[in-house]
């Protein structure tokens, strides 16, 4: 289930964007808009939900969030794009990756769900 988050979330929230991979939830973070969409398989699912919801795809940046120890992997084939010289599935500009974990933190952090 992809959920696209634009003001913190619930834990219930971030429990049914969970049930998908269950330790771990692909996210896609619009870093211009500060929101979200998370869960699904692939961060291609999140990307498309924030397209549909108005978002540019230049703006969009994939990771993998981690509520049990609240950590981030930046991540995800969405990121390759020689045009914004990001030429790995790594976000490799420091100040991208530190928007997706701030708008992350501030979004789905903090959080501890139960382990099913």
């Amino acid at each position: 289930m992809v959920l696209i988050i634009k003001k913190r979330a619930t834990l219930e929230q971030v429990e049914q964007m969970l049930q998908t991979l269950g330790v771990y939830i692909k996210i896609a973070v619009d870093i211009e808009r500060g929101i979200l969409a998370g869960g699904g398989e692939k961060h291609a699912e999140c990307e498309a939900a924030l397209l549909e919801d108005g978002s540019r795809q230049r703006d969009i940046w994939g990771a993998d969030w981690t509520p049990f120890n609240q950590s981030i992997a930046y991540e995800s084939i969405i990121n390759i794009r020689p045009s914004q010289n990001n030429r790995s599935m790594l976000i490799q500009d420091p100040t991208i990756r530190e928007r997706v974990k701030q708008i992350t933190q501030e979004l789905i952090g903090g959080y501890e769900p139960e382990i099913r």
